[in-house]
């Protein structure tokens, strides 16, 4: 594992900001409104030739309302558990506050290199007010603007000299299964039941998860990475900038996926905004999985798979070669079939067939069931081949391209679908002629 860098303090001192400088985005929600950033967010940076993984922690706060207060602690407690290095961020404006001196007691107990950083000096008033923080025993204050950047190179050149010497894994090559869904559905208890330990905050509030968190899953012969987004909302219920944020990273997240992992609950059905996410993946070409979650709280007989079955493929046409999977994440009923079928669909939109195979499957099938003649005219299909794009598409050359109907396309499809596995795949198809004109 590479390095990686832990930034911690309590609410609204500027941790996101600093994230955000030190990873050169926006990637973390940045609010004034108090423990916006309720889960950990990751990021990647690079400072004098070493790179390594920053972490924005939410916020530390103890003795408040927020019901998320205990969860936040142990995310602190987490991300320490994680990191080589701590930036541990306070506020020059407000002094020392008794959240503070818990975050020092935990950080000293840690015996992991602490870089404490006072935020928010911009002149030298500010500078000589920072000096009450060496009371904390962690050594050197650094002084900084995490909305200006001024100091952050002085903080980044001496965290340089505690990085180690490591080559990052490059992990572009993972396959990247994003789990989504409406809020609510079990998306992070799935997270955290498939890796055992607690990298999501789960609360029974929906709409928990402001952030999509990515993580590594490898074992039981598996290595990709899981993207656990925040829920998407119906759009009249996006009545905070800050779920519009949420709403457009889960977006972004489906974008950046190779296969969909699309949760819904027992309960509820497929809804209209299930279906808004299930086209959103099937217009993006990605691989898609149904889970129907808390399955163990529905009533059933010996039909119920099959009529929930079929409601779904109903909702889902013309496009209906996709698993759908019943567990029940809470017992742990069948979450590592969702994983293995995951596997399976991702190498689905991999495959690849020769040119030679697909003539000697498609050339006498067309022959035999050839697309209706039109005005008189027959359309003669001269051979088949697949494109190289990132999903599978195929391109029939053809005399007269314009002619071939959507029924017979659809014919060819499942055709295709019969003799090769592209079960969760969106499948392109293109009808042209030997100048390209398409049908």
């Amino acid at each position: 594992m590479g390095n990686i860098v832990a930034i911690v303090g309590r609410p609204n001192v500027g941790k996101s900001t600093l994230f955000n400088r030190l990873t050169e985005s926006r990637r973390a929600i940045v609010d004034e409104s108090s423990g916006v950033t309720r889960d950990r967010h990751y990021g990647k940076s690079e400072w004098g030739g070493k790179e390594f993984t920053v972490i924005d922690t939410g916020g530390w706060s103890i003795g408040s309302d927020d019901i998320f207060e205990e969860d936040i602690r142990k995310q602190v407690r987490v991300a320490v558990e994680e990191a080589n290095l701590i930036i541990f961020m306070v506020d020059v404006t407000t002094g020392i506050v008794d959240l503070d001196l818990e975050v020092a007691g935990l950080l000293r107990k840690s015996k992991k290199k602490v870089f404490l950083v006072a935020n928010k000096v911009d002149n030298n008033k500010r500078i000589a007010d920072a000096g009450e923080f060496y009371g904390f025993g962690l050594g050197e204050v650094y002084c900084l603007s995490s909305v200006n950047g001024s100091g952050t190179g002085e903080l980044l050149d001496a965290m340089l000299t505690e990085l180690e010497d490591v080559e990052e894994e490059d992990l572009s090559a993972l396959p990247r299964f994003a789990i989504v869904g409406q809020p609510n559905t079990g998306k992070s208890s799935l997270l955290n039941a498939l890796l055992g330990k607690d990298r999501s905050i789960v609360n029974d509030l929906a709409g928990t998860t402001r952030d999509s968190i990515n993580t590594r899953y490898k074992g039981f012969g598996h290595d990709f990475i899981l993207v656990d987004t925040a829920g998407l909302r119906k759009k009249a219920k996006v009545k905070e900038d800050l779920e519009f944020f949420s709403v457009m990273r889960s977006i972004r997240a489906i974008e950046e996926a190779d296969v969909m992992l699309l949760m819904i609950d027992a309960s509820m059905g497929l809804e209209g905004q299930d279906l808004n996410i299930f086209h959103l993946a099937e217009k993006n070409r990605k691989g898609v999985i149904i889970i129907v979650n808390k399955w163990d709280l529905v009533e059933k007989n010996t039909n119920s798979v099959k009529v929930f079955e079929e409601a779904i493929y109903a909702k889902i046409a013309p496009f209906k070669d996709v698993p759908i999977i019943f567990t029940s994440v809470i017992n742990k009923q069948r979450i590592f079939k969702v994983i293995e079928t995951a596997v399976e669909v991702y190498e689905n939109k991999k495959r690849k067939i020769s040119t030679s195979k697909l003539n000697k499957f498609f050339l006498p099938l067309i022959e035999n069931y050839p697309p209706p003649a039109i005005k008189g005219k027959y359309v003669k299909v001269k051979y088949v081949t697949q494109l190289p794009t990132p999903f599978p598409s195929f391109v029939f050359f053809c005399n007269l391209p314009k002619y071939v109907s959507e029924s017979y396309k659809r014919f060819i499809e499942n055709k295709l679908r019969e003799e090769y596995n592209y079960s969760g795949v969106p499948v392109t198809l293109y009808f042209r002629d030997k100048d390209g004109e398409r049908e």
